[in-house]
């Protein structure tokens, strides 16, 4: 499964959201850890994946996409 950052970060964006809010609702200490997920230099775990997609207002499904060469993977 491939995780489609930029649609979390333009959905991220279209809510009003910060990194900085978004990280303190997903339980990370600061911002960095968010943003290095946001922009692919970490893997994102699924529990992330899906209070990502509750906090967004879509389905899990919705934040994946099926090319296996772009975005970065999910781990379990």
């Amino acid at each position: 499964m491939q995780v489609d950052l930029a649609k979390i970060k333009f959905l991220r964006k279209q809510k009003g959201l910060t990194q900085k809010e978004l990280a303190r609702l997903l339980g990370f200490k600061s911002q960095v850890g968010y943003h290095y997920i946001e922009s692919g230099k970490h893997q994102m775990k699924i529990h992330h994946l899906a209070t990502l997609a509750k906090l967004l207002g879509v389905k899990m499904e919705d934040l994946l996409i099926h090319d296996p060469k772009s975005q970065t993977k999910v781990v379990c």
